[in-house]
């Protein structure tokens, strides 16, 4: 497995907790606003499929992290390539990573698509007035929770026998986002590109 020691102390339990706490409640606003005001059941449907997709992204990159080998990451480093820093960064903080993908952002995920399943029933009984509104809500709910475990049960088997290829996807695109914006991720100081 990969880097076993723990990087999590009291003061990042405390400031995990409270990001948490905050986001629970933009995000329950925020489900409430879309709730009420959204018109329109094909963007209900369409949010809905990407915030599934969110959380079922973030349940592989929070697996393959506790299960990705760091050795590889500082061969590809020593040759300087693109992504490996990042790697390495991922892995020796893999119980953060975790706990932000697989906690945080897949409660967070998990919330709204709920959220955004009341939306969709409000709007489906808009167009057929005569269904249960009963039985499509158990329906839509089945339907949520069944591609979000189905998911995240492919998605783990992805990640636990394809892991460095995972983090070092996500490295990658850590790595692009960094030298575009000029803004680490992994505490060292980036130029955009260009300058």
């Amino acid at each position: 497995m990969g880097n076993n020691k723990s990087t999590v102390s009291p003061r990042y339990v405390f400031g995990v907790g409270t990001a948490s706490f905050l986001l629970a409640v933009i995000f329950f606003w925020f489900s409430e606003l879309l709730a009420s005001k959204v018109k329109s059941l094909f963007l209900s449907f369409l949010f809905l499929i990407i915030i599934i997709l969110t959380g079922i992204l973030a349940d592989i990159v929070g697996t393959a992290v506790a299960a990705a080998q760091e050795s590889p990451f500082h061969a590809r480093a020593a040759k300087r390539v693109r992504g490996a820093k990042q790697g390495v960064f991922l892995i020796r903080n893999a119980d953060r990573v975790a706990n932000i993908c697989n906690d945080v952002i897949g409660d967070i995920a998990g919330t709204v698509s709920g959220a955004l399943g009341i939306a969709l029933v409000l709007q489906i009984l808009l167009y057929w007035k005569g269904i249960s509104q009963v039985l499509l809500n158990m329906m839509v709910t089945a339907l949520i929770a069944a591609f979000t475990v189905g998911g995240k049960a492919a998605g783990k088997r992805i990640a636990i026998s394809r892991a460095n290829d995972v983090i070092f996807l996500v490295g990658k695109v850590m790595a692009a986002f960094e030298q575009l914006t000029g803004i680490s991720l992994t505490g060292k100081k980036h130029r955009p590109a260009g300058k």
